[in-house]
């Protein structure tokens, strides 16, 4: 018996799951990564700004994804003065004065 057009098989499922995967893992590796400024060893923060939880310390020369932006305290950094703040991961934030976008405003979504 043939199957209908326009519903799926069991198959058809598993493969747009995995093609779904594999796509998201090709634009995970393509995401825009953003370098750090020179010298700066960046705070990662759990929120956008000096008053939350430290997560972590980058490393020199550190290159970031910024998944989206949102705004939070003022710092002022290397590449001036902003309220900006990048998330670089889940729950992870850097001041944007310290990243090199090339812009003074958003480089990427706003986030939720």
């Amino acid at each position: 018996m043939a199957v209908e057009e326009g519903t799926s098989t069991v198959e058809g499922r598993s493969e747009e799951t995995a093609e779904t995967a594999e796509a998201a893992e090709a634009a995970t590796t393509l995401a825009v990564r953003y370098p750090v400024a020179p010298g700066v060893r960046l705070k990662v923060r759990s929120g956008p700004g000096t008053q939350y939880q430290l997560i972590k310390v980058l490393p020199l020369g550190a290159n970031v994804p910024i998944n989206c932006q949102k705004p939070g305290e003022w710092v002022t950094g290397t590449y001036g003065t902003t309220n900006l703040w990048d998330n670089i991961a889940n729950g992870q934030y850097v001041s944007d004065a310290y990243v090199h976008t090339g812009s003074d405003g958003y480089v990427a979504p706003r986030c939720a």
